[in-house]
């Protein structure tokens, strides 16, 4: 979606329409934590441009949604009930469907799906009693969901996590996997400018996400959730741990060549280290040449302590679980 058209897409839709769904959907002027079920709220003039992020807090049953680190759209939902847990983790877009079915459930009807796992886990419109109650998808109010909709894009990333997350910004001089700074700032400006072409031409690029495993002393490099590159890395300060974490990538400045990532811990991480755990990973030169190509705003990192397996799943949390 367009950087003007995210910035007005309330514009075309009253407040009236919106809340005409009476508390199953209602547009309303308040903090993330006021919300009640079946409200939420939009504010995407607080970032216009920058990638997105989506994340889901099972405890207090609310998506919040982030651009560019910022938070502008939070909204009540409903996960899955007992014997039908919602997975936490980190996941990838995989398929959207505005007019989606479920193929399990007699058919039902799915508006503005955003698919994370090909068992049937997504995001979409659907019924909130104000508690737990699907089978492990994450129902929306429906506006909510089509404002959503419409600003997601397959292979971007989706936290669910147990616990309340949100972005935290960190610096580096260089991209995480080690090399010269210049070389990858550059490589960063140059996608600013595919970025541009792309959107004014409406042919978004692939995304690109790697996955870091300090267990396994590996890097994978996937591109729309297909993995293109896989090789070692080296992780510095020894035995200490380097977290799970995803970092997003928000933005390039030449004053220092330095990179800025929106950080988001999904699991026990001291939020301290954040900062200092890209810092102490070194791939391969071939995975880093590989990254280097791909390199561009709303690129993931995520790093896991856990080990990097064949479907990436880790102690209960999967990990961007796509097609390898």
């Amino acid at each position: 979606m367009s950087r003007r058209r995210f910035a007005t897409s309330l514009a075309a839709l009253s407040f009236q329409t919106l809340a005409a769904g009476g508390a199953a959907a209602q547009l309303v002027s308040k903090h993330a934590y006021e919300l009640k079920n079946g409200e939420f709220n939009w504010f995407p003039e607080r970032s216009t441009a920058g990638p997105v992020l989506i994340i889901v807090s099972i405890p207090d049953q609310l998506v919040h949604v982030y651009r560019n680190g910022i938070r502008v759209a939070a909204s009540t939902c409903s996960t899955g009930k007992p014997g039908h847990r919602t997975p936490t983790g980190v996941f990838q877009i995989l398929q959207k469907d505005k007019h989606h079915r479920s193929s399990t459930y007699s058919n039902a009807p799915m508006p503005n799906m955003n698919r994370l796992t090909w068992s049937g886990i997504a995001l979409h419109a659907g019924n909130l009693p104000g508690y737990p109650a699907s089978h492990g998808c994450v129902r929306l109010p429906m506006q909510f969901s089509e404002l959503l909709f419409d600003v997601t894009r397959k292979g971007m990333t989706v936290v669910i996590a147990d616990d309340t997350s949100q972005p935290a910004s960190v610096t580096h001089p260089g991209m995480v996997l080690g090399d010269n700074a210049r070389r990858e700032f550059a490589a960063v400006d140059a996608a600013l400018i595919k970025e541009q072409y792309a959107a004014a031409h409406q042919d978004p690029l692939p995304v690109t996400s790697v996955v870091v495993s300090s267990r396994d002393k590996s890097v994978t490099v996937l591109e729309d959730g297909h993995a293109v590159a896989h090789g070692k890395a080296a992780i510095a300060g020894g035995a200490k741990p380097i977290g799970e974490t995803v970092y997003t990538l928000t933005g390039a400045h030449a004053a220092d060549d330095s990179l800025t990532w929106s950080s988001v811990v999904y699991g026990k991480t001291d939020r301290e280290d954040t900062s200092h755990a890209l810092g102490r990973i070194t791939a391969d030169p071939h995975v880093r040449e590989q990254i280097r190509q791909r390199m561009q705003t709303g690129m993931t990192v995520v790093t896991t302590d856990q080990s990097n397996s064949a479907v990436h799943r880790a102690t209960g949390f999967t990990i961007l679980q796509g097609v390898y």
